[in-house]
């Protein structure tokens, strides 16, 4: 199910004994944008202390009831590495996090999460393998790619042929976690009226401008498909905004890498 970034803060994080606390905001990963971590606030337990829950812990999500439950409990949390969740998460620290929980690197693979399209679709590492895993990972000079959601929401988005308007929230979908739109307001230009642009379509994002840079004109978005938060996103919407952009959806693309990828020698 696609969903809007807004619900999801504010989310209940339940835990297998108990509630944790409530979704803050994420971070996402800038080069496949995926959520990758969820900010949780803990709010008088644990002294106030944010942790990362990771999508891997992810059992269910219930949007009516507002809540996230999730296959760890509340004493695992709790022991878990200290990350600073108003700082910038490190590959180093990533790993510590993985390696505790078992779970496996999704730099590590080929598909989104992995080895797995799915983060429900990871296996847990045994303790030995974590522990020699993350010991790689401590090593490795490579960059998170890690970015806060709440950094980004604000930039101003660029045409190819000038400024369009500003990134107000994601479209998020809630099986993989993958980011498949970001939402555009166009008010400065076209009162009111708000768009969807996919990822796909980003040539870049300059952190010290605060803009996020799309290989589209202005006329195009200004002429696309009009979002509203209080529809539901459905296939035939989707179909009409690729229509509309003459590209292709991401859900061909993910089709026809499942089929490549089935038919490779284990």
């Amino acid at each position: 199910m696609l969903m809007n970034s807004t619900q999801l803060k504010g989310l209940t994080i339940r835990a297998l004994d108990g509630e944790l606390g409530t979704v803050d905001e994420f971070f996402f990963d800038d080069e496949t944008w995926a959520i990758r971590y969820f900010t949780v606030d803990t709010a008088g337990w644990l002294g106030g202390r944010r942790v990362l829950i990771s999508p891997f812990s992810v059992i269910h999500t219930d949007w009516q009831a507002r809540r996230l439950d999730i296959s760890l409990t509340k004493e695992q949390v709790e022991n878990s590495p200290d990350i600073d969740a108003h700082q910038p998460v490190s590959r180093q620290h990533e790993a510590e996090y993985l390696g505790y929980y078992g779970y496996p690197y999704y730099w590590g693979g080929p598909n989104l999460w992995g080895s797995a399209f799915y983060p429900a679709g990871s296996e847990i590492l045994a303790q030995g393998n974590a522990e020699v895993l993350a010991d790689r990972a401590r090593r490795e000079s490579a960059d998170s790619h890690l970015r806060s959601s709440g950094e980004v929401q604000g930039y101003y988005i660029e045409a190819t042929d000038g400024e369009i308007g500003h990134l107000v929230s994601f479209i998020v979908d809630d099986e993989t976690w993958a980011i498949r739109y970001i939402e555009v307001a166009t008010r400065n230009w076209w009162p009111g009226k708000k768009v969807l642009v996919a990822p796909a379509w980003i040539q870049r994002v300059s952190w010290d401008e605060s803009k996020v840079y799309v290989d589209l004109t202005r006329e195009i978005i200004q002429d696309g498909p009009e979002y509203t938060e209080s529809a539901p996103i459905n296939r035939e919407y989707e179909n009409q905004l690729y229509f509309h952009y003459g590209l292709p959806p991401y859900w061909l693309n993910e089709v026809e890498r499942q089929a490549v990828l089935s038919m490779s020698p284990v």
